[in-house]
């Protein structure tokens, strides 16, 4: 994203998740959300039920916000956390974007089944994106 200077729009979703899929392959593939995602951002979709372990050197105790440990042993166990810490959400699927920096570009939005509305929200992020840039470079 750095290279490219493009934000990041992460996808939040499951290998088991009815809307997700919905959205992959009902909304994404309309003209202007297609071109949005391929041309505009880099896409990174994380899924948080993937039960592969992560390696030995990588599994870690996280103390959550409320206090609570939550073991990450599993590549989902971190999505699902990074997702639930940072946006106060566990439902998928989850889109944010991000600039390349980590900051956030417009409200997450999750399941919106209208590509028209969906497109909208990618190009507000996108707006803003550029925006910040404009800024930062004055």
């Amino acid at each position: 994203a750095k290279e490219q200077h493009k934000p990041i729009l992460i996808d939040f979703t499951g290998w088991a998740c009815v809307n997700c899929r919905k959205m992959e392959e009902n909304v994404w593939p309309q003209r202007g959300v297609k071109e949005l995602i391929k041309n505009d951002y880099i896409l990174v979709s994380l899924y948080v039920d993937d039960r592969k372990l992560l390696p030995d050197s990588q599994q870690f105790s996280f103390p959550t916000s409320d206090g609570s440990i939550k073991e990450i042993h599993t590549i989902g166990d971190k999505f699902s956390t990074l997702q639930s810490e940072n946006f106060r959400n566990a439902s998928q699927p989850l889109y944010v974007v991000i600039s390349p920096d980590e900051k956030l570009m417009t409200k997450p939005v999750g399941y919106t089944p209208d590509a028209r509305e969906y497109a909208q929200w990618l190009q507000c992020g996108l707006d803003a994106f550029h925006h910040q840039n404009a800024t930062a470079t004055r």
